[in-house]
């Protein structure tokens, strides 16, 4: 089962991250290459700009500039992943996240083998039953209703988890930090509510798309990868390239990028090697950060 939720973890992201995209905004890949880990093994590293200034709410919208982006970088090991991201504006911004691939419905109460996290800290999403944004609703991709016709599963039902065969827990680890005065809790509560809402649409959509990545193999899955990355780069510089010919666009405020040091340590850790990101304003290297406090791990069922 393991190339499955591979093939259908990459085709779900692609698709996703393609149709997220337009008008200037999405998801721009700037870097997608093997890698190899000593310990998990072959994988791949990839590099994302997610431009999304328009879908933030107003109060954060007014002390950000006009485009905006964070940098999202991958280490995909799978089963194992990790996810770090980092913002152009905010140094102050870290976002970490450690995911897991299990053949079980989410039983596993220390995955990561460190230790447990505490309970009041595990929130348990259920692709069928917890509720998405009204945006992100479409009737094809309600798993009550939903029937592959190539593999007869579904719709699920109420108790899916404890009945359904083959199932797959994804378990993820979250540290979000944002250590700004008067705007921590606020952001960091508003990312957490925007990570859960993301793993619960796209774990749907991996389960409703299953017709379209069943029975591909994993080199057409990649193939499709690198056709859809193509096309969300296109819609990304096609706007960006109309909004620099504009004489009427509003002068720009530089962008600072930075890696902070709570990054690299986490990155070494785990014995993955951090990717330079040069700061252009400065020759010197960033300035420390507490490690973010209080992880938040979310399992999420595919199937």
């Amino acid at each position: 089962m393991k190339q499955g939720g591979q093939k259908r973890r990459l085709y779900m992201i692609s698709k996703h991250s393609c149709e997220q995209s337009g008008g200037g905004e999405g998801v721009e890949v700037v870097r997608n290459e093997p890698d190899t880990h000593p310990v998990h093994g072959v994988g791949q590293v990839t590099e994302k700009r997610i431009y999304l200034s328009s879908k933030l709410p107003d109060w954060m919208r007014r002390w950000i500039p006009r485009i905006f982006y964070v940098t999202e970088k991958a280490w995909n090991f799978y089963p194992y992943t990790v996810t770090g991201t980092l913002c152009s504006f905010l140094p102050k911004l870290n976002i970490w996240i450690e995911t897991r691939f299990e053949n079980n419905n989410g039983s596993n109460d220390n995955v990561f083998a460190d230790s447990p996290t505490p309970k009041e800290n595990v929130c348990f999403l259920d692709i069928l039953s917890d509720p998405i944004p009204d945006k992100h609703f479409k009737s094809e991709e309600d798993l009550s209703s939903w029937v592959s016709k190539k593999t007869a599963r579904g719709p699920l039902a109420a108790g899916w988890r404890n009945r359904t065969e083959p199932v797959m827990c994804s378990y993820k680890r979250v540290h979000c930090s944002f250590e700004v005065y008067g705007f921590q809790t606020r952001t960091e509560e508003f990312i957490h509510k925007n990570i859960r809402d993301i793993l619960l649409v796209g774990h749907r959509q991996a389960v409703a798309w299953m017709d379209e990545w069943h029975g591909m193999s994993l080199e057409e899955v990649r193939e499709f990868e690198r056709k859809q990355q193509e096309e969300t780069n296109r819609r990304i510089k096609t706007k960006s390239t109309d909004n620099n010919n504009s004489v009427d666009s509003a002068p720009r405020p530089p962008f600072l990028r930075s890696i902070s040091v709570q990054d690299e340590n986490s990155l070494k850790k785990i014995g993955l090697k951090p990717a330079d990101i040069p700061d252009p304003s400065s020759s010197s290297s960033s300035s420390s950060n507490a490690p973010p406090a209080g992880p938040v791990r979310m399992h999420s069922m595919p199937e």
